[in-house]
């Protein structure tokens, strides 16, 4: 016999109570579990047909989330010349979208990581089709405003307050540029924080490097039927289908992912497990610290400089110096380089890797390429007097950014493999910068100087300074 004393016993009365309660709330508690197996399953590896069909719903997403945003390089040239702005007004309202480009990034990137990259995408898709659908009644309004307030001025006033008039509308028209581009900021670092849950490490590099492939698909589409619809039609047809083909997307998106209780489970993270996700854990100190990680920013902003100045200002380029050539062939040509050369970077970059070659080796080599090829062509396009030439010498450049995909656009994963959400946000705000620096001071000098060949040559110095400080510092190690 085993005594026990009455302090025991009560111990061992409301053991035994606890028990037969957990016992009797079985059923109760079936929903409990039901959460902790969404929460398991919500890490679960993609199957083949799993990350084929994710693999199409993300690249149709990443290309209507392009075809929206150079709808208005696309129109830019038409619009400025009907309400008479100049390059300056035009480098105000490009560059403005990149304003609210990076104030979205780290914050959408790192709370995509705590809550499920898909939530944060739908409400992105929502409000970047939303406000690409309504640019051209905001302008019809501001338009109609100004017209009807200049005619009732005075003679001597009226050339001042156009101009005041004029200011105001540019800068409500960037203001919903901003917002736009806060929406879209939002995209890719849901994006690479979903794939990162789903896709084995040693594909997710890739599979991600392979969905930016999307960007040169959507600016195809805007190059192909955004010319065929304003040649047919007019400019703002151009945004509404845009933004219409945008809602039906993230419509998609909600029906397969969010409102899809079968899918429901393997999409959002349960609260209990992000207590102890490794984001909380995450040393932003340690990051900054370290010259792999600010290589890597800083070249990623110097290659995004050559990359959304010519996004921007291509069309106004061959406006101006080949006015001849049809507006499709300016749109769609320069960039269908791009998807080979992700392909082509992306078996290269397996055939580096399986040859013995490190990760850090390998980065550095695709991305030289990249840069060589934009560097040079640059230069040449400087010289060129034909626009044979010059689509060439696009072509390379803008290819040259497809292998930038599959090289420092994916060091993150390299780097943070576990918050690659969080480090790939932070590094895209940094290196959004130049979307609005990069295209206002290529828009100023074209005002000052009226030369192109001073935009491509301050293009190719920035590119230089990128390469190099990558060359010396860059690094695949993982540093978190």
């Amino acid at each position: 016999m085993i005594l026990i004393d009455e302090s025991e016993k009560k111990i061992l009365i409301k053991q035994i109570d606890n028990d037969n309660g957990n016992n009797s709330n079985n059923n109760d508690d079936n929903d409990d579990d039901d959460d902790d197996d969404d929460d398991n399953k919500c890490h679960e590896i993609w199957s083949r047909k799993e990350k084929r069909k994710w693999f199409i719903l993300l690249l149709s997403g990443t290309c209507l989330l392009y075809a929206t945003r150079t709808s208005v390089p696309l129109l830019m040239p038409i619009i400025s010349q009907e309400k008479k702005w100049n390059t300056t007004d035009s480098g105000i309202i490009l560059s403005s979208f990149f304003w609210g480009y990076i104030l979205t990034q780290f914050a959408s990137g790192y709370i995509s990581d705590r809550i499920g990259g898909l939530k944060i995408m739908w409400i992105a898709a929502i409000g970047w089709s939303s406000s690409t659908f309504f640019i051209p009644n905001i302008i019809d309004v501001l338009s109609t405003t100004t017209t009807t307030s200049s005619s009732s001025t005075t003679t001597t006033t009226t050339t001042i307050t156009q101009q005041q008039q004029n200011s105001f509308v540019i800068n409500i028209i960037a203001l919903t540029r901003i917002i736009n581009g806060a929406f879209q900021g939002m995209h890719f670092p849901s994006v690479i924080s979903l794939t990162s849950k789903h896709v084995n490490e040693s594909d997710r590099a890739l599979f991600f490097g392979v969905l930016i492939s999307g960007s040169a698909l959507g600016t195809l589409l805007t190059g192909s039927l955004g010319s065929y619809l304003l040649s047919k039609y007019n400019w703002k047809i151009v945004f509404h289908v845009m933004g219409s083909l945008g809602f039906l997307w993230s419509t998609t998106l909600y029906y397969q992912t969010l409102d899809n209780k079968k899918n429901k489970k393997t999409n959002f993270i349960n609260k209990n497990k992000i207590k102890t996700n490794n984001i909380k854990n995450l040393s932003w100190r340690k990051v900054w610290s370290k010259p792999s990680f600010l290589s890597c920013v800083f070249t990623h902003a110097c290659q995004n400089n050559c990359f959304f100045v010519l996004l921007s200002w291509i069309p106004t380029y061959f406006h101006d110096v080949y006015p001849d050539v049809e507006g499709w062939m300016v749109n769609m040509v320069p960039w269908l380089s791009f998807v080979p050369c992700t392909f082509i970077g992306k078996s290269l970059t397996e055939k580096l890797i399986n040859s013995g070659y490190s990760v850090t080796v390998t980065r550095k080599i695709i991305e030289t390429i990249c840069l060589t090829m934009q560097i040079v062509n640059l230069l040449i396009l400087t010289q060129v007097e034909t626009y044979y030439s010059a689509m060439l010498c696009l072509m390379f450049i803008i290819g040259g950014t497809g292998f930038h995909n599959t090289a420092i656009a994916i060091v993150p994963s390299d780097l943070a493999p576990s918050d690659s959400g969080s480090v790939f946000g932070l590094m895209n705000s940094i290196g959004a910068i130049p979307g609005f620096v990069g295209v206002y001071f290529a828009g100023h000098i074209l005002h000052m100087t009226h030369s192109w060949p001073a935009v491509f040559v301050f293009i190719a110095i920035i590119d230089v300074l990128g390469w190099i400080v990558y060359l010396i510092f860059g690094s695949s190690k993982a540093i978190i």
